[in-house]
């Protein structure tokens, strides 16, 4: 128990620190490098098998919560060009991982779940169930992170800036998305409770990322049927520093030795989802109307929560991106592993 608290003590703190620094995934980048560092350093690092269980029950719970009822009425405006965004995201995920296991010393399933356009608090911790090297998936995708967050936005407002563009643009109307808050205690019971039912059947199936899968769904029906579910942010942060804590405390020496090897599927990565962005954005603007800068940020490679902000930031007072990038999110996370497992099966 003591080796325990020592590891969600010190993976705490320097998220916390990474998060003020406002450092992408800072929560969760934080608590790996910290748990890493303990490890490497004193050995005392240790987080049990069971925590990885408990973050992925209150990521699935958390993910479901972040859909609205709005949202599904504005599904069947959006349908297509959601079909259109999974299937390149999925097309971009194969060619990817083929193109990172070929040019690099990672397994197939490593190399896939690298390239997954998840979440930096998701992925991870389902490649771990899956049996892929965490610390690697981990760096990846704080990669595509940094890059989705930092440099795609910038590009992405120039791009939509250009006079070919602005001519084509069509005047839509913006659709407001109605969101809805409940921060009581009772309901964060039950819907903990719900979560954590279905969470653990999931888990029984031996199913890959099902008890993340198995967590959201049911969360979502609770959620959408009542409108009583409720996941306050500091549960999702806890599962952040909790995953961090249990991938960090499993990385040895050898496996930041080999971080060094990673420039180059790394590259091949950024340049793979800034192509995309351009031909999914593009074919999503000529099919359906939709404006180029909305198009191109809903195929960015980052997340829900932080596509809200960014686009704010940017000029773009639609929701759809936002709801674009939650069923990315919700897609990505429970079928793309089973597609990865699948792929995986035949050629090894």
């Amino acid at each position: 128990m003591e080796k325990i608290l020592l590891t969600m003590l010190v993976s705490l703190i320097l998220g916390y620190i990474f998060l003020k620094l406002k450092i992408p995934g800072g929560l969760m980048v934080g608590s790996i490098v910290a748990s890493t560092i303990l490890n490497i350093s004193t050995g005392l690092a240790y987080m049990p098998p069971s925590s990885r269980v408990l973050a992925q029950l209150i990521a699935g719970a958390f993910i479901a919560i972040g859909l609205e009822k709005s949202d599904l009425y504005r599904l069947k405006h959006i349908f297509k060009p959601a079909l259109v965004l999974i299937a390149g995201m999925l097309i971009l995920n194969i060619i990817s991982g083929f193109l990172i296991y070929y040019t690099s010393s990672m397994d197939l399933t490593t190399s896939f779940m690298s390239a997954v356009p998840g979440g930096m608090s998701d992925i991870p911790i389902i490649s771990e169930e899956m049996g892929a090297d965490s610390s690697k998936v981990t760096a990846m995708q704080f990669i595509r992170m940094v890059f989705g967050i930092g440099v795609f936005p910038y590009l992405i407002s120039k791009v939509s800036q250009l006079k070919y563009f602005k001519d084509e643009e069509i005047e839509n109307e913006i659709y407001k998305r109605i969101t809805s808050s409940n921060n009581s205690f009772l309901d964060l019971l039950i819907t903990m409770g719900i979560a954590s039912v279905f969470g653990i059947i999931g888990k029984w199936t031996g199913i890959p990322s099902a008890t993340l899968v198995f967590s959201m769904i049911s969360t979502m029906v609770f959620k959408l049927t009542t409108n009583r579910g409720s996941m306050p942010r500091w549960m999702r942060r806890f599962a952040q520093v909790l995953s961090g804590a249990y991938i960090g405390s499993s990385i040895e020496m050898k496996e930041i030795i080999e971080l060094k090897y990673l420039i180059i599927p790394a590259f091949l990565l950024i340049m793979g989802y800034l192509v995309a962005c351009f031909l999914i954005g593009g074919l999503i603007h000529k099919k359906f109307d939709m404006p180029m800068n909305e198009a191109m940020l809903a195929a960015t490679p980052a997340g829900a929560s932080d596509m809200a902000l960014i686009s704010a930031d940017i000029g773009i007072e639609s929701a759809d991106v936002i709801v674009l990038q939650i069923i990315r999110l919700v897609t990505v996370v429970s079928i793309f592993p089973q597609i990865i497992r699948f792929i995986v099966s035949i050629l090894e």
